[in-house]
């Protein structure tokens, strides 16, 4: 990610945790699912148990991340806990949970995406100039120019100009 205007560092703790403890797509998919099913069985919620319904489903999406299919169980459990009439309902949405789960991954990649700049800035550790080149398409990414003398013990290698041919072959060292 220095590649971006981020340090290593920064990015090392933040991805990780937020894929533990950041998860926005699948609290809001969580808690708009229950008012889906709320509003398709005739039994809406009142505001104060969409409120705490929100915050029970922020708190239990926390582990429903690596595990297929967990979020149902969630859902499950957050409308026992608030409205038990509700969880037969669970059932209507049962179809669509394979592919909302790519919309929560998508919504959840964005989130970890902006607290890692975040992060970064409150560190002191995000270059927004090189940020702006990267984006601009002034610097494009290169994932050969991401291994670093630190990861891999060797320099980075000049990147040539696009001469529209194929580079030579470097030789192989003979042992």
């Amino acid at each position: 990610m220095e590649h971006l205007g981020i340090s290593r560092s920064v990015v090392g703790i933040t991805v990780p945790t937020g894929y533990s403890f950041n998860l926005d797509g699948t609290a809001i998919y969580l808690t708009m699912a229950s008012l889906f099913i709320a509003d398709a069985l005739g039994k809406p919620l009142s505001i104060g148990q969409q409120i705490s319904l929100l915050v029970f489903m922020i708190i239990a999406s926390k582990g429903a991340a690596g595990v297929t299919g967990a979020g149902l169980a969630v859902l499950a459990g957050g409308l026992q806990a608030h409205r038990p009439e509700l969880v037969e309902g669970v059932g209507l949405i049962v179809g669509i949970d394979r592919f909302m789960s790519e919309a929560r991954a998508l919504t959840n990649f964005a989130g970890n995406a902006v607290a890692t700049v975040l992060v970064g800035k409150w560190t002191g550790e995000f270059d927004s100039e090189q940020a702006k080149r990267v984006f601009s398409g002034e610097l494009p990414f290169d994932e050969a120019t991401m291994l670093d003398e630190e990861a891999t013990g060797t320099p980075p290698e000049e990147v040539p100009e696009d001469t529209g041919r194929e580079p030579e072959p470097k030789p192989t060292p003979v042992t």
